[in-house]
């Protein structure tokens, strides 16, 4: 819902992408992927700096571009900042990476696929291609919950890809936000009968209870994190704990943490150092307690001398565009300068 009728709208150019590596899953997702790309008005994207919006869990990057009601899609918001001068022009980039287990974290995983290798090469060279933005020292990513997970984890990994990256409400601190939900993930499992029960009951619908969601959720971090070797084991997804005691299954919970960004930041600090711009933010009752998590990683940033902005508000994890209006010029402006 556009905020002034006055605004001129930005175009949206949609096309589907043929992915010669997305295939490598073991859910059954297609390779076939909607990329949705925003142009501001009177630009055609030749030059302009790449913002990249990768979305959180049971979200797809199209998504964001629906009509909205009481509020603006991200389109309409850049149209907004633009028209007023407080974002410079950019283009920006919704890639559907959604998948069988209602979501992404944006890594390469045996189970859920390459995506991160997606990303950072068929989908910005397809983009790039048409669109001629971005390029080396002119990219930037960001995203909000597992795709502020997505976006620091991208930031550590590939600086030479990125310059610049935004970490909204992001998963970490992984026992924190993921151990408290492993009861919950058993119960599940004992009330299906299995995991392969719970999801394909899950899927054959046509309702599921509120908490099914939290639980699939579980599920699809299992496939991400520590995906069963075994080719046989559905969707590869196994739990990091006993399934009659909860107790922590070291090994398995060891190999979740390697994928935790407090736990591995000082490898890639050097990594961080060379952005042009890093955001942190988070509200200070997420419900999911990842504000512990973000300032771990503040600290430890602050701690090595690494550049960021670290914002931590007053509010919970939900519905949170409005942050939007801070975070995007900070990128775009750190892009440009």
């Amino acid at each position: 819902m556009r905020a002034r009728l006055d605004i001129p709208a930005g175009n949206l150019h949609r096309f589907s992408h043929r992915s010669e590596n997305l295939g490598r899953n073991r859910l059954g997702d297609t390779a076939t992927r909607e990329i949705v790309v925003y142009t501001p008005h009177g630009h055609d994207g030749d030059g302009l700096p790449l913002l990249v919006d990768i979305v959180g869990y049971t979200a797809g990057g199209p998504a964001h571009v629906n009509w909205k009601n009481f509020g603006e899609n991200v389109p309409e918001r850049l149209d907004r900042l633009i028209h007023d001068g407080e974002l410079p022009p950019v283009s920006v980039v919704f890639p559907d990476c959604f998948t069988r287990l209602g979501g992404n974290q944006y890594i390469d995983s045996d189970a859920m696929g390459p995506w991160a290798t997606w990303l950072t090469t068929e989908m910005l060279e397809d983009v790039e291609g048409r669109f001629k933005c971005g390029g080396p020292g002119r990219r930037g990513i960001f995203g909000k919950s597992s795709g502020g997970y997505g976006a620091i984890m991208h930031a550590m990994k590939y600086p030479k890809v990125w310059s610049a990256a935004a970490c909204l409400s992001g998963d970490m601190a992984f026992d924190l936000c993921y151990l408290p939900e492993m009861p919950s993930a058993l119960r599940a499992i004992a009330r299906a009968g299995s995991i392969e029960a719970f999801v394909k009951d899950f899927e054959k619908g046509p309702k599921f209870p509120g908490n099914a969601l939290h639980d699939l959720m579980t599920f699809a971090m299992a496939a991400t994190y520590d995906p069963d070797p075994d080719p046989d084991v559905f969707c590869g997804i196994r739990l990091p704990v006993h399934p009659d005691t909860c107790e922590l299954i070291e090994e398995r919970w060891n190999t979740w943490l390697e994928h935790d960004p407090v736990r591995i930041v000082d490898r890639h600090l050097d990594a961080l150092r060379s952005l042009k711009g890093l955001w942190l933010e988070c509200g200070d009752i997420d419900q999911y307690n990842l504000v512990y998590g973000a300032r771990q990683l503040h600290r430890k940033l602050d701690a090595a001398g690494v550049d960021h902005v670290y914002q931590e508000f007053a509010d919970n994890h939900s519905s949170l565009d409005y942050r939007l209006d801070q975070s995007l010029p900070f990128l775009v402006n750190r892009l440009t300068t």
